[in-house]
């Protein structure tokens, strides 16, 4: 009976902090500093893999940071969701003023110069497409890490005043090996071509600014791939409705526009507007920051 009543009091009542153990804190106020204690900013593994979009993390992968994301995806820290979502949202406005030239911060519904005659933002709510976990490795945990801090990410956009909603369109199409001790051009050999947009989520993609998301970077290797899904989708798509004659007698960037699809884009590419945020990055990353 006691343990049964302690198992449902950690349910409203967390047994300790996520980052250092201290007890009944979901995230002390000291790990919460190491989380967002710091602005976001961008951050960029070594070697860079070719295709990665410009990444923002909110903080370094050590420490409390690490704990605390490990309680929440290997233990199932679910109430942790909360604060790493909220550092996400710090990461994901972070990106969206560097690669779209303002923010969430800088246009706020209803006002500036990027806002319609509704309020809104023309160029469409903020989309974050989590990267997908494995299918075996979901199941094992009981949750998709990523996903879940995600859907909290997007909570905390809006409660600002930034339309945001979670697109899970990204699938594994085939078995991957587990990444744990491979290096970066192993990663990036087991991830090659393993992720697609499902069928129906390309046009969905086309309602706004896309913000690719994930808990934690290292060699980029699985935000790289995922860019590739996103882009190659929009490519076929693109190529399709030219097919269709959907375009006919308009230029690449007008049907891009009018189409609503300009944060397919990524870096080095026409209109680019594809990001990515995380959580975290390896400390490495930030160290290196050439911007």
């Amino acid at each position: 009976m006691r343990a049964w009543w302690q198992d449902l009091t950690d349910l409203v009542l967390p047994a300790e902090c996520g980052g250092c153990g201290r007890p009944r804190e979901v995230l002390c106020p000291e790990c919460r500093a190491a989380l967002m204690g710091a602005a976001p900013c961008r951050v960029r593994p070594a070697p860079e893999p070719v295709g990665l979009p410009e990444v923002h993390a909110a903080a370094p992968y050590e420490d409390a940071v690490r704990a605390a994301l490990l309680a929440h995806k290997e233990r199932g820290a679910l109430a942790l969701a909360e604060p790493l979502g909220t550092a996400l949202a710090g990461a994901v406005r972070a990106g969206l003023g560097e690669v779209w030239g303002g923010g969430a911060e800088d246009f706020p519904p209803g006002r500036g110069a990027s806002s319609g005659d509704d309020g809104r933002d023309p160029r469409g709510d903020v989309l974050l497409v989590p990267v997908p976990s494995a299918r075996r490795a979901v199941r094992a945990r009981g949750h998709d890490p990523a996903r879940r801090i995600a859907l909290s990410a997007a909570r905390v956009l809006r409660r600002a005043g930034t339309p945001a909603r979670v697109l899970a369109v990204l699938r594994q199409r085939r078995a991957v090996a587990d990444q744990a001790g491979l290096d970066s051009r192993q990663r990036l050999d087991n991830l090659a071509g393993a992720l697609e947009v499902a069928a129906g989520g390309v046009p969905l993609l086309g309602g706004g600014r896309v913000v690719l998301v994930d808990d934690l970077m290292t060699t980029g290797a699985s935000l790289a791939e995922a860019a590739r899904a996103v882009r190659a989708a929009h490519d076929r798509w693109v190529v399709s409705s030219a097919a269709d004659g959907k375009d006919a007698g308009r230029t690449r960037q007008e049907a891009v526009r009018i189409r609503g699809v300009e944060g397919m884009y990524g870096v080095g590419h026409a209109g680019e507007g594809l990001c990515a945020a995380v959580v975290a990055a390896s400390p490495d990353a930030f160290h290196i920051n050439r911007n």
